[in-house]
């Protein structure tokens, strides 16, 4: 998968991460990871092309 760049707000911290899943919510798409400095996740919003791409991958 392509590297996304993913916000935590929880920690306000930046990281990069492969390692993620793509999910639909209302017609749109998003990029999900799991947080490196803690157990919840972070979600990001992707276009359609973004999604189409990172699922086929």
């Amino acid at each position: 998968m392509e590297q996304l760049s993913f916000y935590d707000v929880k920690t306000k911290g930046k990281f990069n991460t492969t390692e993620y899943k793509v999910q639909e919510r209302s017609g749109r798409y998003f990029a999900v990871a799991k947080s490196p400095k803690g157990t919840h996740e972070c979600w990001r919003v992707l276009s359609k092309d973004q999604a189409d791409k990172a699922k086929k991958t």
